[in-house]
């Protein structure tokens, strides 16, 4: 365990190196040079990932900041079941199956909105990756019932307000050693209940990636 909390945080750091003091030839992840397609599969993901950018912050549902390190943390966990609360129109999910390509797993991903729902299909049958998601339409507060463990990694990008809900009600199906990811989380959030809870329970360790826009990064130990 011990091992793994050090390699996130590594991984954390690297990532978030110098936010606001890099040195070098560019500053923030967002401005960093574009991720390299190794495979054409690979290729294929990226290719919508660009046409999602190409429409604009609006129509993305984190920064690809963001995007890159669900990537990185997915694939170094070899994640086999990921998990994704709020599917928006599939910009994080595809950024989650390009980790889960490689791993060879599969994403359970949810959202309330019908019309967000089939633009996200579209999108994984246009990189390729449909085969590997599901798309469960509805509130995710009732519909995550459905699930069962083991859970790799849990993504929380939907209403805030919900997040401890959905944190204890995923937490038993995350595996020892897998990780909760919560969007829009800030260890500065001090009246936010989430961040008091992922940081008061000897359970849990949890570390804050600030380069895009807020990202909680929790281990459940093991």
């Amino acid at each position: 365990m011990k091992k793994l909390v050090t390699v996130l945080s590594v991984i954390l750091a690297a990532a978030s190196l110098g936010h606001g003091q890099r040195r070098g030839p560019w500053r923030g992840s967002d401005n960093a040079p574009p991720p390299l397609a190794k495979t054409d599969s690979e290729k294929k993901i990226l290719s919508v990932l660009n046409e999602i950018n190409a429409a604009g912050r609006g129509y993305q549902s984190v920064p690809a900041a963001d995007g890159r390190l669900l990537r990185l943390l997915t694939e170094a966990v070899n994640a086999k079941s990921v998990v994704e609360i709020g599917t928006s129109v599939g910009y994080s999910g595809l950024w989650l199956c390009l980790a889960l390509e490689k791993t060879g797993g599969k994403l359970m991903t949810f959202e309330i909105d019908g019309g967000r729902a089939a633009t996200a299909r579209r999108h994984f049958q246009q990189a390729g990756v449909a085969s590997i998601v599901t798309v469960m339409e509805g509130d995710a507060h009732e519909k995550i019932r459905v699930l069962k463990g083991p859970v790799d990694v849990a993504l929380l990008d939907a209403d805030k307000e919900g997040y401890i809900d959905y944190l204890e009600k995923l937490l038993p199906l995350v595996r020892p050693g897998g990780l909760i990811l919560a969007h829009n989380v800030s260890p500065m959030m001090a009246a936010d209940g989430y961040v008091k809870r992922v940081t008061s329970d000897p359970d849990l360790e949890t570390m804050f990636y600030m380069d895009g826009a807020g990202l909680s990064v929790t281990l459940k130990k093991r």
